[in-house]
C-alpha cells in the first residue's frame, strides 16, 4: 500500500479500515490488519503498518470481531486514544490500548483538531457470541472537510440530518455471500447516499475479505462496488462515487 498523501485524503486500507487525513491530523477507523480472522481470509495485500503511523486517534464503530480486532489494535493504537462505543473499554484495554474514550450518540471528542461526533447506526454492535449489549455508532469528522464514517448500519430515520457532507464512507456489503440485518447492500447504500447528499461517496466493507473456500478473484470481491456506483448514478446523480480499491486513496 502506498504511503498516504501529505494533503487531505482518505486511504481505503480495506474492509472498514480507512486512514483519514484532515488538516494535518490522522485518524484510522476500525483497524483490521491481518490475513485471517476465524474462517475469513484477506484476499488483498496487507498494508505496511509504518504507512499508517503516527495516528492522532483510532475510531472503533462497534465490538464485532471484524471491527474491533485486538491483534490489529496492538499494532496501531498503543500511543493514541481509541474512541469507541460505551461498553468497549474492558476489551480495548485487554488489547493493549492505554487511552480509551467511550462515547454515546451526540458526544463530541477532539482528535488532533478534528471534531469527532458519535452518531446513530442501525446495527447490533455487541461482541458475539455472548457479549453484553453494546451500541454501534457512526462518526462525523468535522474540520475543513466534513466526513461521515458509517461503520456498519442499515438505513435509519434521521440519516438525512447528517448533512451537509463532503464525503460519505458507506458500507456496501459484508465479507460473505449473504447479508444479515443491519447491513447495506449496493442499492440500499445508494439510497443512503441519496439521503446524505455528499459530494463524494466512497464504498467500504467490500473487496477485501472472503470466507474459506472462496478464492482471490471471486466475483464478490469485484461486483458490489460497480453495482453501487450504478445505483448512485440512478438515485443520487449529483454525488461522485470514488470507486477505490484497497490501498488506493481519494484525495480531497
Amino acid at each position: 500500500m502506498p504511503a498516504a498523501a501529505a494533503s487531505d485524503g482518505v486511504v481505503f486500507v480495506g474492509h472498514a479500515t480507512l486512514l483519514i487525513e484532515l488538516d494535518g491530523a490522522r485518524v484510522l477507523t476500525d483497524p483490521l490488519l491481518r490475513m485471517g480472522i476465524a474462517h475469513v481470509r484477506r484476499r488483498v495485500p496487507l498494508p505496511d503498518i509504518a504507512d499508517l503511523l503516527p495516528l492522532d486517534a483510532v475510531l472503533v464503530s462497534h465490538a464485532h470481531a471484524d471491527h474491533l480486532d485486538p491483534m490489529s489494535l496492538r499494532q496501531v493504537a498503543r500511543d493514541c486514544p481509541v474512541i469507541a462505543p460505551r461498553g468497549c473499554a474492558g476489551l480495548l484495554r485487554r488489547s493493549g490500548v492505554r487511552e480509551v474514550i467511550e462515547v454515546e450518540e451526540g458526544d463530541r471528542v477532539d482528535a488532533g483538531g478534528i471534531a469527532v461526533e458519535a452518531v446513530h447506526a442501525d446495527h447490533d454492535g455487541r461482541r458475539y457470541p455472548v457479549g453484553p449489549p453494546i451500541a454501534a455508532l457512526g462518526f462525523l469528522l468535522d474540520a475543513s472537510t466534513r466526513i461521515y464514517f458509517a461503520g456498519d448500519t442499515d438505513l435509519f430515520d434521521g440519516m438525512a440530518e447528517l448533512r451537509p457532507l463532503d464525503v460519505a464512507l458507506v458500507p456496501i456489503w459484508g465479507w460473505g455471500p449473504s447479508l444479515g440485518p443491519g447491513h447495506l447492500d449496493p442499492r440500499a447504500a445508494a439510497r443512503a447516499v441519496a439521503l446524505l447528499q455528499p459530494r463524494f461517496a466512497l464504498p467500504i466493507h467490500w473487496a477485501t475479505y472472503l470466507p474459506l473456500p472462496y478464492r482471490r478473484g471471486h466475483p464478490l470481491l469485484r461486483e458490489p462496488g460497480p453495482a453501487f456506483a450504478a445505483h448512485v448514478a440512478e438515485l443520487a446523480p449529483e454525488t461522485c462515487v470514488a470507486l477505490v480499491r484497497p490501498g488506493e486513496a481519494l484525495e480531497l
